[in-house]
Parts: C-alpha cells; sequence; structure tokens
C-alpha cells in the first residue's frame, strides 16, 4: 500500500468518527508529526509579514490589555 492510499483510507475513516474527545486527541498526534509543514506565503503577505516586523522594530504595537481596552470601547459605543 502507498503512502498516497494509506492516507486516502485514514481520510475516509476519520471522516465516519463522531467521538469529539478521540478527534482532538487523533489532532494533537497530528500536530506533533505536522510541525515540519512549510508555509507558503504569497509576495503580498510576505510584504505584510516585514512591515509588521518595522512596525515592531519601532515600538509601533499593542499590548493585549490596549486592544482588549479599545474593543471593550469600541463595542460600548455601539
Amino acid at each position: 500500500m502507498t503512502t498516497i492510499e494509506l492516507k486516502d483510507i485514514l481520510i475516509h475513516k476519520i471522516a465516519a468518527i463522531n467521538d469529539k474527545s478521540f478527534l482532538a486527541a487523533m489532532n494533537t498526534i497530528i500536530d506533533t508529526k505536522s510541525e515540519k509543514l512549510i508555509y507558503r506565503t504569497t509576495p503580498e503577505q510576505r510584504q505584510r509579514i516585514k512591515e509588521g516586523q518595522e512596525q515592531l522594530a519601532r515600538g509601533e504595537s499593542l499590548s493585549n490589555d490596549q486592544v482588549e481596552a479599545e474593543i471593550d470601547k469600541w463595542l460600548s459605543e455601539k
């Protein structure tokens, strides 16, 4: 059996499982093997990442508490 055939069999078997805790456990197992994934980004995404890194280097960032305070403010205005 090839790797592709085995993946196809597993996909179909997993699709038939409705046990949430079992699926969560499977997801954890798969995540440990998926760490080697290479994320492919578009030139636009790479540019946005670079801009974000430059903003961070210039100190142009907010803490999580600051962001939550802004969200609370926006929500209370509506």
